[in-house]
């Protein structure tokens, strides 16, 4: 078959699946593109011959924003299904970099296809060839190396063979994927080649699910059973793996409470008895006074982030001990755990099994149940909403949706003081319904990924929880969103500015310094007045119908118009700051944010003490 690098990989493409459980999926569903002079004439003019019907074609408004929609659709289809985004040489390239790493921190698989200069070198340099004078085969697109699972660039026609090969393994291996880059010279991509016929057979890719060796699941067992106090750390590998129901009925079976991480939360319901909320520097006091007294740590499907374990001042118990139950040896053996390496599900279902008949103290139980009704007092505290005719707060606004999400609704979050309040407060109803991106925390991810999201589930309410800071960093795809008609609902959250990193700012000596929106005041730092920007405008004039919400009644009233639109629509509202009664509760955990060891500011002088008195009881867990 005679057809171009381009047509070439496109019909490869459209021809591969992967396959679990007996369910098959289609590995790349779409592909996303912003056509330049590096890819327009290549895979461009290839997906228009090959058609919509063989291909969909999804045409975005930002680089970075559609890796984050196609991380956000590869999320919601459980890694099975992924989509592929093409660009043009320079900026369009470089700018694939931050959804890259996004993509391969959170281990999401997405197909990047940037284009790159001549392979032949006709003219050199080209337009927007960056040159190099000690390596002459060094392009921008080498900057995608290091936030890459697998990285080649394909410089003659039959190179793309044993290319795409690779890249298909790689996107279909639950431990090795994330985001995958086949760099393709503008030249190459528009050189035909005679392609062997069996290059475009249907392949199916199996995502395997290994199950535990019989000594490290005998060890794990053992170690369970010899607990007084054993705690779950369930994390997002029990999502990728749908282990939601084998989690759910070893939670049963042995009485172990179960703590979750961000990627994690939801994988039991918020009202299952061994659900005791998030853990670490954003959890519950509930999650995070069980961690400290743990004597046994089942991590379960979670890479133990700095956040989970409050930068190893978390787990105090001295007698502690850890079983990493993970698909990867790397994170298995994290914190010197009895490694468990398998398949979340499978290693769920066989300890249970060699468990049979064992179960934590009834009055293990009792306490922490108890701990966690005192807990969700606290929830209702913070989402009630006494005075209707003020703003409401960021703790209400999420109550407010809160009362009115069913099982049906997702939302989605990245960045910002947002995540830390949904994880302390959110009752998540649905095993897929908590969608924060927490593992790179990349502001701009909401907008973009709901749009993902909404297409990976049509039919479903979908909530984009967007700060100011982070709706002015990456608005772009709403104009994606009206275009193709996709009602994802987007609440806007204005407080003038950056309020986590104010907040942060504050607790380490900072004294919240460049993270207010507002005029320059009399010492010409942002003291002044807030500034006259209209984000609710700007979102009208780039298509969504806008609801503006004043008080706690506007809001509850905008936000049950937007669940029921049919276009996208956002709610916009402008927070106030919390009383420190009924505001969310306060960090039960630290975090590991170095201080000014010397500084003439009292504030960070303070500071620096406080952080001395925090950093004394981090511990290495050998």
């Amino acid at each position: 078959m005679r057809l171009t690098v381009a047509q070439a990989l496109v019909a490869f493409l459209a021809r591969q699946y992967t396959e679990r459980d007996g369910r098959r999926h289609r590995l790349i569903a779409a592909t996303w593109g912003i056509f330049g002079h590096g890819n327009v004439a290549g895979i461009g003019q290839a997906l228009l011959e090959t058609g919509p019907r063989s291909m969909p074609f999804l045409q975005g408004r930002n680089e970075q924003a559609m890796v984050h929609a196609a991380v956000g659709y590869a999320r919601q289809s459980g890694r099975l299904s992924a989509h592929a985004v093409t660009t043009s040489i320079g900026p369009g390239a470089t700018n694939l970099v931050t959804g890259a790493a996004l993509a391969t921190i959170n281990r999401i698989p997405v197909l990047l296809l940037p284009g790159d200069t001549f392979a032949t070198r006709p003219a050199d340099p080209v337009l927007q060839q960056l040159e190099v004078p000690y390596a002459g085969d060094l392009s921008v697109n080498d900057a995608l190396r290091p936030v890459s699972r697998f990285f080649d660039r394909i410089t003659r026609p039959e190179a793309l063979i044993p290319a795409a090969l690779q890249a298909m393994r790689v996107l279909t291996d639950p431990v090795q994927t994330g985001a995958v880059t086949l760099a393709l010279p503008q030249d190459v991509q528009a050189e035909a080649y005679e392609w062997p016929e069996e290059f475009f057979a249907e392949r199916v890719w199996g995502v395997r699910r290994p199950r535990p060796d019989r000594a490290e699941l005998a060890a794990a067992a053992l170690a369970v059973r010899r607990a007084e106090r054993p705690l779950i750390v369930a994390g997002g590998g029990i999502r990728h793996s749908e282990a939601q129901a084998a989690l759910a009925e070893f939670a049963a079976a042995t009485g172990i409470p179960v703590a979750t991480t961000q990627a994690g939360k939801g994988v039991l319901p918020y009202d299952h008895p061994a659900e005791v909320g998030g853990i670490g520097h954003t959890g519950t006091a509930t999650a995070d006074g069980l961690a400290r007294e743990a004597d046994l740590v089942i991590a379960a499907g979670t890479r133990l982030t700095d956040f989970t374990t409050a930068s190893a001042t978390l787990f105090r118990n001295p007698t502690i001990r850890f079983i990493g139950l993970n698909l990867d040896p790397y994170d298995a053996h994290k914190l010197a755990a009895l490694p468990l390496v398998a398949d979340a599900r499978e290693g769920l279902d066989e300890l249970r099994a060699a468990l049979d008949g064992h179960r934590v103290d009834p009055a293990y139980e009792t306490a922490y149940g108890r701990r966690k009704a005192g807990w969700e007092a606290r929830v209702d505290l913070a989402f009630a909403t006494p005075d209707e005719d003020l703003p409401p707060t960021q703790a209400q606004v999420l109550g407010l949706l809160d009362a009115l999400v069913d099982d049906t609704d997702i939302l989605i979050n990245a960045a910002g003081s947002l995540p830390g309040d949904l994880h302390k407060l959110w009752r998540a109803r649905s095993a897929d319904q908590y969608h924060v991106e927490y593992g790179y925390s990349c502001m701009g991810y909401e907008i973009p990924a709901a749009i993902g999201v909404a297409l990976a589930a049509p039919g479903r309410p979908v909530w984009a929880l967007v700060g100011d800071g982070t709706y002015l960093m990456n608005p772009t795809e709403i104009v994606t969103a009206v275009q193709e008609g996709v009602p994802v609902r987007m609440v806007v959250l204005d407080n003038h500015g950056y309020a986590s990193i104010g907040g942060l700012s504050g607790a380490v000596g900072g004294e919240g310094f460049g993270t207010a929106y507002r005029f320059r005041g009399p010492d010409s730092t942002y003291t002044g007045e807030p500034l006259p920007v209209d984000l609710a405008a700007n979102a009208a004039s780039l298509g969504m119908a806008v609801i503006r919400a004043r008080t706690v009644r506007d809001l509850r009233e905008a936000l049950a118009e937007a669940r029921s639109a049919t276009r996208p629509t956002c709610v916009y509202t402008q927070t106030r700051t919390p009383d420190t009664v009924s505001g969310p509760p306060p960090a039960q955990a630290w975090w590991d944010v170095p201080v000014a060891e010397t500084a003439t500011r009292k504030a960070a002088a303070g500071a620096r003490e406080e952080y001395d008195r925090q950093a004394a009881q981090r511990r290495r867990h050998l």
